[in-house]
């Protein structure tokens, strides 16, 4: 039975990550890298010169951008991995014979973050996993979700021990701006769910985030770096009740009534 592999990166704007990033899985029997066009920068000549098949493919989502990306690379498993991501020869070591194995049509892979240049072991960034290795075929991106994507996976998924290297978050604008449009998308989703802003979710719900970062995910750990990490989520938690009530309110007539 064929394993051929396909490591397939997304990218915009990432010339500054690309090449080692192609480094890192020059292992896969292909590197395929899906451009998005409104990329500005040198990213598809420096994936050409680094070896990569490069391809453009409009962006609409992330769960649009990824089922796109199965559909046109060609292999019997596809490894997702991120721009600011990096494999390593142990994780190719391993993916080889799981496959080869044959138990599972994906898999849940762990990641080491650096935040701020700093590893993260605890507060919510470890072992943080994602599925990014699949069986092509019996794996899809559920359409309805396009940020926070999840996988439609044919069967039970299985779990790597080693892990992607994730160079997350370099600087505090970085953080900040990803942070903020979660806000805007996580307050959407409660909205639909019919979740109101009521006054004492402003403050229960930032202190049951700290709480939950900072001790039970063992932020402490991460000494001074996970406090601030707790508290900057709890922030955002906070402003995600803000930006709900906003789209409440927007979407109430004058009288209180809904629109």
């Amino acid at each position: 039975m064929s394993t051929r592999l396909a490591a397939v990166i997304l990218a915009r704007n990432e010339a500054h990550n690309i090449e080692e990033c192609i480094a890192s899985v020059r292992w896969a029997d292909r590197v395929l890298v899906v451009i998005d066009p409104r990329s500005e920068d040198r990213t598809p000549e420096l994936a050409q010169a680094a070896g990569a098949e490069v391809i453009t493919n409009t962006f609409e989502n992330y769960a649009q951008q990824r089922n796109d990306a199965l559909n046109a690379a060609e292999a019997d498993w596809v490894l997702f991995i991120d721009a600011d991501e990096r494999s390593s020869p142990a994780q190719a070591e391993e993916i080889r014979a799981l496959i080869a194995a044959g138990r599972h049509n994906g898999f849940w892979i762990p990641r080491h973050n650096y935040i701020f240049g700093k590893l993260t072991r605890h507060t919510g960034w470890y072992p943080d996993y994602q599925m990014r290795l699949l069986r092509r075929g019996s794996a899809r991106y559920d359409p309805t979700r396009p940020v926070h994507e999840l996988v439609l996976l044919d069967g039970e998924p299985g779990y790597l021990t080693q892990p992607f290297v994730h160079y997350n978050y370099t600087s505090f604008a970085q953080f900040t701006e990803k942070q903020q449009r979660y806000v805007q998308y996580d307050a959407h989703i409660l909205q639909e769910q019919g979740i109101l802003p009521k006054p004492h979710k402003f403050i229960t719900q930032p202190a049951r985030h700290f709480i939950w970062r900072f001790i039970t995910l063992k932020g402490y750990q991460d000494g001074l770096h996970g406090l601030r990490l707790s508290l900057l989520m709890a922030w955002y938690e906070f402003q995600k009740y803000v930006h709900l009530r906003r789209l409440v309110t927007s979407s109430q007539s004058p009288d209180g009534a809904p629109k």
